[in-house]
């Protein structure tokens, strides 16, 4: 008798029990921000290599709160849509359709309606989009016109008779990184039109650099095409002589010379870089850029903001704060890195055996100087295969950087 009523008594209530649960389990899923928020709180408190484990299992909401202040950020004009569509179609199935960072997109003119509607369909992240200042993208009122003018009608390197080019090399060296949306940023990632990404990336690489202390991130070093730096080196030794109190204690410069001596035009490629901010804001950069801005390189030749990134990361920070990301897959218009063997494992999707810059020259001699600076008492250098070498370069006036 007391079963059968209490039999009676679960099915009356068991309709209710049924929405509780299911109530209980709508509630529970729509409240991830929160138990990500506690879970990155927790963390913290780990060591960097248990922080990314635990980062890669966490995803981010797009209004969530997210464990760095980073954004993905691009200069691009209306004519790359289609190219930039390609960008962020990969970096959302690689990265960032679990994390949801912000993409930040700049121009020197308006972006139309259609160029926001087409970046906008392929992410659930939030995307801003902004316009440069007159200041950041001019030619400045020091440079002698008739002389740029000249230089650009006899130019023999890719580019060299436009205006538009320099003035984006100018304004990537010196004024992105000061553009009002990212003011609020600690980190960046810089992205490009028509490059590919092959690996996914199952951790989080802002997180990353953040709790290793690293400043600057890369994963392809090439030597210059010098045509366009020929006084960019000396430049360069006139800044360190006079400001030598701006150097790193343990800096990488030893990297940026070749057997001899001499510069070797080795830089980083900028169009891929996952940068702390605190670094392009920091005294030391701001004033080596206003002295190479001074000294008219960006028009009269052709400075890049690769070579200017790089020498500056070089000089200004230590070693141990760069950071090469060799395990993301990249293609950028005629230069591909691939993480070896990615033929026949792990999740990258590429031909490790077209990709050279890993045995290249500035790729390895990274590698050698950053092992002889971070550990004192290594005693293999660090050769991974053959190694590539490339035509030196130019001869500094002032050799003073060998005796600092």
């Amino acid at each position: 008798m007391a079963l059968t009523s209490y039999r009676r008594l679960v099915w009356r209530h068991l309709p209710i029990m049924i929405v509780g649960i299911l109530a209980g389990y709508i509630v529970g899923c729509n409240k991830p921000a929160v138990h990500q928020t506690l879970s990155f709180k927790h963390i913290f408190s780990r060591t960097p290599q248990q922080t990314v484990i635990d980062a890669d299992i966490n995803n981010y909401e797009p209004n969530g709160v997210k464990p760095v202040k980073a954004a993905l950020v691009a200069l691009v004009r209306n004519s790359d849509l289609f190219g930039l569509r390609s960008t962020i179609r990969q970096i959302e199935d690689r990265f960032n359709a679990r994390h949801n960072y912000p993409y930040i997109f700049v121009n020197d003119v308006e972006f139309t309606e259609e160029f926001k509607r087409g970046v906008r369909d392929l992410t659930q992240a939030h995307v801003h989009f902004g316009i440069l200042d007159e200041e950041s993208w001019k030619v400045p009122e020091w440079i002698n016109r008739e002389r740029y003018e000249h230089v650009k009608s006899t130019a023999q390197y890719p580019h060299g008779e436009k205006d538009s080019y320099r003035k984006m090399c100018r304004f990537q060296s010196g004024y992105l990184h000061r553009h009002p949306l990212l003011a609020d940023l600690d980190f960046y990632w810089r992205i490009e039109p028509d490059v590919e990404y092959y690996c996914d990336m199952n951790y989080d690489p802002f997180v990353f650099m953040q709790q290793n202390g690293l400043k600057y991130g890369w994963n392809v070093a090439i030597p210059e095409f010098m045509a366009t730096i020929p006084t960019l080196w000396n430049t360069t030794m006139q800044f360190v002589t006079e400001h030598p109190e701006l150097l790193a204690s343990n800096s990488l410069w030893p990297w940026l010379l070749d057997e001899h001596g001499n510069y070797n035009g080795c830089h980083f490629w900028s169009n891929f870089e996952i940068v702390d901010l605190s670094f392009y804001r920091s005294a030391a950069y701001q004033t080596f850029f206003d002295y190479l801005d001074r000294a008219g390189g960006f028009f009269y030749e052709r400075w890049g903001d690769a070579p200017v990134h790089s020498i500056a990361a070089a000089l200004f920070l230590n070693a141990s704060q760069v950071h090469y990301f060799d395990d993301i897959g990249y293609f950028h218009p005629s230069v591909l890195t691939c993480p070896r063997d990615a033929r026949t494992k792990g999740t990258c999707v590429c031909d490790s055996n077209k990709s050279f810059v890993q045995d290249g020259i500035c790729t390895v001699r990274f590698l050698e100087v950053k092992q002889s600076i971070v550990n004192h008492n290594a005693t293999e250098p660090v050769r991974l295969g053959p190694v590539h070498y490339t035509e030196p370069i130019i001869h500094s006036v002032l050799p003073a950087i060998n005796t600092i």
